[in-house]
């Protein structure tokens, strides 16, 4: 069917094997007369579709059947066809460049182009069909109207609500800073239960001293038109009524102390006036009750909303320095007559100064000089040696007692001469119990005093022994 030498695509022989039927008679091989037959049966048309390059590929194939032999220069079917691919291909053949695509992939229709070229395409994103698509902007890049995308954050329970509070009071009661549990409140989304706040910062305070109570104080107004509203206070004075019998039993004088927030709340105007008035007498237990009957005789005093601005006290540092050196003082006096060192460790705890507890070691040794008898000594020692291994007075707070009566020793001495030696009969009795350590004695003894002739170490009499001589 073709001559030697030369090759024939098997998809043309095939397709002619299968096209050489006519009427239902089969077409037999061999010679040229099968060759012949098969020429008159094949479509030329159906030979243009399969073939790639239509002139090149007829001539070969009429060529063949016909057994006129095909020039050897001649170019295969398979070598058209790939001169037919090449002629699609945007390679140069002109032996220049790098054999790269032209302009990097960007050139001529059906690219792709340049590698990176989707990440800046705004098409792919207003595309609906694309993954990334973002259905809340619209072609020119803008949000939809009446579409606002917001944060929500869940509201929290009663008992979250407990716990959050009781972290950030817990730290207020040692800094005192009401601007930071503003701050810290502001990041939580109380909802229906900002009265919980209200609720427990008075429930903690009740546990506490009156320095703790006027911070709870403090804090309320403070927090007052920001995190709170007047609602929210009516309710968490409602509840702590209610569970006033419950609270009686971790703090006796919750009653009191209840009345006296009531009263308090009013005069910063955080609680109406008539929420007294109007519950007075209609209370649901004995110890409400009690708390505002507290309360209305707080309010119907004659400038009662200027005292209540102290209506804890004035209690901790925020004290004036003398009153509490006047109080230590007298402390010690009470203590020299009953002898009770309980008392007198009850009393300086109830002071909440323990940054000043440095000054009743001053009067204490300074009562010793004063006194110098040697019943007053020994209970001194004994007082603040108590204090000292109870950790009510720190080693610091002792060792800087000591330090300021040594300082100021001279001017003791001008109003009793022999302050110097009380002074040290004084440190070593401490030191023997241990209440000073011996480098501490020996150090306050060394800038103490000046040093006479008859000590044994010079002194001002020896300075003028030259000028006796003379």
């Amino acid at each position: 069917m073709a001559s030697d030498g030369n090759k024939q695509n098997f998809e043309v022989e095939e397709m002619i094997e299968d096209t050489a039927v006519d009427g239902g008679a089969e077409v037999g091989g061999g010679g040229d007369a099968s060759g012949a037959a098969a020429a008159d049966f094949v479509h030329p048309d159906r030979l243009r579709r399969k073939a790639k390059h239509t002139s090149k590929f007829l001539a070969k194939l009429e060529m063949g059947l016909a057994g006129t032999p095909v020039p050897e220069n001649m170019p295969s079917v398979s070598q058209m066809s790939r001169a037919a691919r090449h002629a699609h291909d945007r390679k140069s053949r002109m032996g220049k460049g790098r054999g790269l695509a032209k302009k990097g992939g960007a050139g001529g229709k059906g690219t792709w182009g340049k590698p990176g070229c989707e990440l800046g395409s705004e098409a792919a994103t207003n595309d609906s069909r694309d993954p990334n698509y973002d259905s809340g902007e619209d072609e020119g890049g803008k949000a939809r109207r009446g579409v606002v995308v917001k944060e929500l954050q869940p509201e929290l329970t009663a008992d979250e609500t407990h716990r959050e509070v009781e972290e950030v009071v817990k730290e207020y009661f040692e800094h005192g800073d009401t601007h930071d549990v503003v701050m810290s409140f502001d990041d939580l989304n109380f909802g229906k239960t900002r009265c919980e706040i209200v609720y427990k910062i008075i429930s903690m305070a009740m546990d506490r001293k009156a320095m703790q109570r006027e911070l709870a104080s403090r804090v309320i107004a403070d927090l007052y038109g920001i995190a709170l509203s007047i609602n929210d206070v009516v309710d968490a004075f409602d509840k702590l009524q209610n569970d006033l019998p419950d609270l009686t039993l971790d703090t006796p004088d919750a009653a009191v102390v209840l009345g006296n927030f009531m009263a308090r709340c009013v005069a910063d105007d955080c609680l109406p006036p008539r929420y007294v008035h109007a519950y007075a007498g209609h209370a649901d237990n004995g110890a409400a009750s009690q708390a505002l009957e507290r309360a209305e005789v707080l309010l119907s005093m004659k400038h009662g909303f200027v005292r209540l601005d102290n209506v804890w006290g004035v209690g901790g540092g925020i004290r004036p320095v003398k009153l509490l050196v006047k109080k230590m003082v007298l402390l010690l006096k009470e203590y020299l007559s009953s002898g009770d060192i309980i008392e007198a460790t009850r009393c300086l705890l109830e002071l909440e100064v323990p940054h000043f507890h440095h000054e009743l070691v001053y009067e204490a040794i300074v009562t010793v000089v004063e006194d110098g008898g040697e019943r007053s000594s020994t209970m001194m020692a004994a007082l603040l040696k108590s204090l000292y291994d109870s950790v009510t007075i720190t080693p610091v707070q002792m060792a800087t007692g000591f330090h300021r009566v040594v300082d100021e020793l001279p001017d003791l001495c001008l109003d009793v001469p022999n302050a110097s030696a009380h002074v040290e009969r004084f440190a070593a009795a401490c030191a023997s119990a241990g209440v000073i350590t011996d480098a501490l004695l020996r150090r306050n003894l060394d800038r103490g005093r000046k040093r006479f002739v008859s000590e044994g170490d010079g002194g001002r009499v020896k300075e003028f022994m030259p000028i006796a001589n003379i």
